[in-house]
This record gives C-alpha cells, structure tokens and sequence, in this order.
C-alpha cells in the first residue's frame, strides 16, 4: 500500500516537473521569437506605390543605405512637421495627408523607412530609429531648418519612432497620431515578456516638449485606450484631440477640417510654450 502511495507521489511529482519544464521552454521560444523575429511582424512593406521622380531625395544613412525622402517647402511656415508613417504604407500613399498639412500652414519633410517605397535596406526597429535620425539631420543641416521649428509627428508605428526621436533630439513639438503604449501590448493588453518594441508609454514621460495625442475612439488595430493612456503619461503642456467613430486609416477623412484645425492649434501651443520657457 505504502509502494502505491510513494509511486503515486513520485509520479505526481514528474508531472508537475514536467508541466513546469514545458511552461518555461514555450516561454522561452516565446520571447526568442518576440526578441529576434517581430521585427518581421510590426514592419511589413507593400509594394511601392509611387515612382522616383525629381522630387525625391535620397538620404544616406549613417550605414550607407539610401532611403527616399519628400520636401514641402513653405516660406510662410513657422513650423515644419517631420512626417513618420506607419506600416504597410509610403509616401505614395500617404501624399494626400502630406498635402492637406501643408495647406494647412506648414513645410512639410516625410520619408520612407528602409524597405518600404523606393528606400533601400530591410525595415527593422532599431533601422528605424536610424532612419528618423537621417531625415532629422538632413532637415536640420542640409534644409538649415532649426530644431526649434521641427514638429516630429508619427502616425501609427510611425508613432513609436517619433517617441523615440523626441527623447533624443530637441524639438518644438511632438504629435502621436493613432498609436501603442507598446507594440505588444497592442495583442497580449498586459506585458508578458521582460522587453517590449516601441515602448511609446516609458519614452513619453522623459519628453520635455509639448506633445499632442490624437486617436480615433472606434480605432480596431490600436484601440483608444492607448491613445489614453499616452496622454495620461505625457508632460504638459499638452494637448489631446479623440476623432469620434474614427477607425485606424480613416482619421483623416472622419475628422475633416477639424484636423488641420487641431494641427493649427498644437503649433499656437508650441508658440505659447517657447514664448514662456524665455
């Protein structure tokens, strides 16, 4: 009877080594997949939509990679928004936005990360960050633009680089359109593993200029909560503005006049702000 029972315990014992082993090898694989591999899943270039015209620039990074660039200019701009947009979209695609700002009062400067449009290279999140840096040197030194007259704005996974570029370059301003707390948190909502790719919600307290978030409160791909809770987390001066029954592409279009607006009324902010810290 007492053989039974010892054998019944040993091999309740093997079990629960068992499940315990196999609990940390799919979590391991878990984060050796979301270490090395998501990149692959946050960056996915489309086929370009647009073709190398005259207009285009090619900036060289700092690794020798060209990636392609567009400038609006406006000599009545006070401020120049430098455009970062996000996945599974170029600067063909996004020309009416880029457009539509610069009627709105601003020069604009947009580019595409490696991979995507005509750029040269393969997307990633660190290549990224380098990629902002690129086109932030060229508008700063080339166009003689002062970093005092730059409004980084990032558009979904674009918002994560623009996050990133304002905790280490000095700017006028910062726009967050439509983006994450953190990419993985946009599937797992809770942290699951010891790092995480764009973390926008610890970036966001360290940046000293005034910060705009705008979200669509219907958004499906990066719910509203995020949008939320980067405000929550940002230093003021800042500003929200939530685009009722605006999904993830169509903010935009549902906000309207309303969203040159809002722009107009971030870089008054921005004016505001730098006429006080004086």
């Amino acid at each position: 009877m007492k053989s039974k029972t010892l054998k019944r315990l040993v091999l309740g014992e093997f079990s629960v080594k068992r499940f315990v082993c196999s609990t940390l090898l799919i979590y391991a694989v878990l984060c050796f997949y979301a270490f090395f591999l998501s990149d692959r899943q946050i960056f996915q270039p489309q086929p370009t939509s647009y073709q190398d015209t005259q207009t285009t620039l090619k900036l060289k990074t700092a690794d020798n990679v060209l990636i392609s660039a567009i400038y609006l200019p406006n000599p009545q701009a006070q401020y120049t928004i430098l455009y970062s947009h996000g996945n599974a979209e170029d600067l063909g695609d996004i020309e009416a936005t880029l457009t539509m700002i610069h009627e709105a009062g601003f020069a604009v400067f947009a580019y595409d990360y490696r991979g995507y449009g005509t750029s040269q290279g393969q997307p990633s999140e660190q290549h990224a960050y380098q990629d902002a840096d690129t086109a932030y040197t060229y508008l700063t030194q080339k166009l003689k633009v002062p970093a005092n007259r730059v409004i980084a704005l990032g558009r979904s996974v674009g918002g994560g680089v623009a996050v990133d570029l304002a905790t280490r370059k000095p700017l006028a301003g910062l726009i967050v359109e439509s983006s994450f707390v953190t990419a993985f948190r946009v599937v797992t909502r809770v942290p699951i593993v010891p790092f995480d790719k764009l973390a926008n919600i610890a970036k966001i307290r360290r940046i000293q200029c005034p910060i705009l978030i705008v979200h669509g409160t219907a958004d499906e791909i990066i719910p509203f909560q995020h949008g939320e809770q980067l405000f929550q987390a940002a230093r003021s001066p800042k500003q929200s503005f939530w685009v009722e029954d605006a999904n993830h592409d169509d903010l935009v279009e549902v906000a309207g006049p309303r969203y040159a607006q809002q722009l107009q009324a971030f870089a008054q902010l921005v004016k505001n702000s730098e006429a006080t810290s004086k």
